[in-house]
């Protein structure tokens, strides 16, 4: 299969790139597009054949469900039983935007491999003018995972895409960079008080200032991974080809880890702030000043795929403050290095 990657360019119309997308989707195709997070790779939520390329593409197994986006919030009256008024209030603060919403799903209206066989459903809709035309003219929903192979980390650009996904999928539309760069916020509102399932650009002190109490992220020892509800909450992702290690953003402490991984004849990347670059490291990769983490979190997942394009035999990672979207970075990390920290 060839793969095409568009330019979808934001001040021309596109009238015919968008309709060769929608008629692929309808025909049960898949198309990877771009939303504020990362590049999504899209079926239509109702075709359970047009699913299964999702996780063929992926190669990702099929016991995870899957966040279906939707074009008008008024869309998920059709698709779940009710609408708490807890989750009525966060859409209207939030969407579009970076929240997905689990609710009680309409029985026997999604594909089976969109909800992994749960009776609920997580539904978002995405803050991108590409993904909003895509949606608009398709009037569909989409079950859309980040559009790479599983267990890599989330692609950013379309380049990801094609890099991943080449002979995969049919069309990749590629408008650019995304802004946000990590997935959304999964909340279950089928509980109150709803709980974060993972973490995101939607913080749980944003949350709170809408609905009050909200429960957060419990740690990876403690989730209940068997049959999860959300996205990312099986298995390792987000890693580069080299194992990956978290590290304190403590410039003595990255020197004596470097030493040491010289010592034993090994090369190392480190993705780091500036004020903890040390000139011992084989590659570098900054994550910004440490202080701004909403640009932390926008380079962190091309960082990582540069790492491949290096022959470092260890990759190191300072882990940032959990503050703000500090929480999701770090769950992030945590995914990437498998829980692993280097302690000298």
């Amino acid at each position: 299969m060839e793969t095409k990657r568009r330019i979808v360019d934001k001040n021309v119309h596109n009238d015919l790139l968008y309709s060769q997308a929608v008629d692929m989707l309808r025909a049960g195709e898949v198309v990877a597009f771009p939303t504020e997070t990362v590049y999504g790779l899209g079926a239509i939520a109702t075709n359970e054949n047009a699913v299964a390329k999702v996780f063929q593409a992926k190669g990702r197994p099929s016991d995870n469900p899957l966040i279906v986006h939707v074009g008008d919030p008024h869309d998920i009256e059709k698709y779940v039983q009710s609408i708490p008024e807890k989750a009525k209030r966060c859409i209207d603060a939030f969407w579009p935007g970076p929240l997905t919403i689990i609710l009680n799903a309409k029985p026997s209206l999604f594909a089976s491999n969109v909800t992994a066989g749960l009776s609920t459903v997580g539904l978002r809709m995405p803050n991108h003018p590409v993904a909003l035309e895509l949606l608009k003219r398709l009037k569909e929903p989409l079950a859309a995972p980040s559009a790479n192979r599983s267990g890599k980390p989330s692609p950013t650009t379309g380049k990801h895409v094609e890099h991943d996904l080449q002979g995969r999928i049919p069309l990749i539309l590629d408008g650019g960079a995304t802004g946000i760069g990590l997935e959304s916020t999964v909340a279950d509102f089928t509980v109150d008080p709803p709980v974060i399932l993972r973490p995101g650009g939607v913080t749980a002190p944003m949350l709170r200032e809408v609905i009050g109490e909200v429960i957060e992220p419990k740690s990876e020892h403690e989730q209940d991974s068997s049959v999860p509800k959300a996205p990312g909450m099986k298995y390792a992702h987000y890693a580069p080809d080299a194992p990956v290690y978290l590290i304190k953003p403590e410039t003595s402490v990255i020197t004596a880890a470097i030493n040491e991984i010289h010592k034993n004849g090994q090369t190392v990347a480190l993705l780091a702030p500036v004020t903890c670059k040390v000139d011992a490291a084989d590659w570098f990769f900054s994550l910004g000043d440490g202080l701004n983490l909403d640009e932390y979190a926008q380079s962190l997942y091309a960082h990582l795929r540069a790492c491949d394009e290096t022959t470092a035999d260890i990759v190191l990672v300072t882990v940032p403050q959990t503050d703000g979207v500090g929480t999701a970075i770090l769950n992030r990390l945590e995914k990437a290095a498998n829980g692993n920290w280097w302690i000298s």
